[in-house]
């Protein structure tokens, strides 16, 4: 039988250990939510703040649409369980 909270456990801690990596490389890391817009995401910054971002019809570049507050990018990191990382 097919575990599927395993195999989910083992794909979100990969993508956690690929966004500490990029982070701490000092390269952005994009995080796609479902309370976004198909063409949004949240772009994390390895400084520690995090944008929302429209990627652009040719999903080469985007544009920032916002910065998040101190209390949005707490609550956003609580909801998806980001640890900080700082570069």
């Amino acid at each position: 039988m097919v575990d599927f909270k395993e195999i989910e456990r083992v794909g979100n801690a990969a993508v956690e250990r690929l966004r500490i990596d990029k982070l701490s490389k000092g390269i952005p890391f994009m995080i796609y939510a479902e309370d976004l817009p198909s063409t949004q995401c949240y772009l994390e910054y390895p400084d520690g703040h995090i944008s929302i971002v429209s990627i652009c019809p040719d999903k080469i570049d985007f544009k920032i649409i916002r910065d998040l507050t101190i209390k949005e990018t707490r609550l956003l990191r609580k909801e998806f369980d980001l640890t900080e990382v700082y570069a």
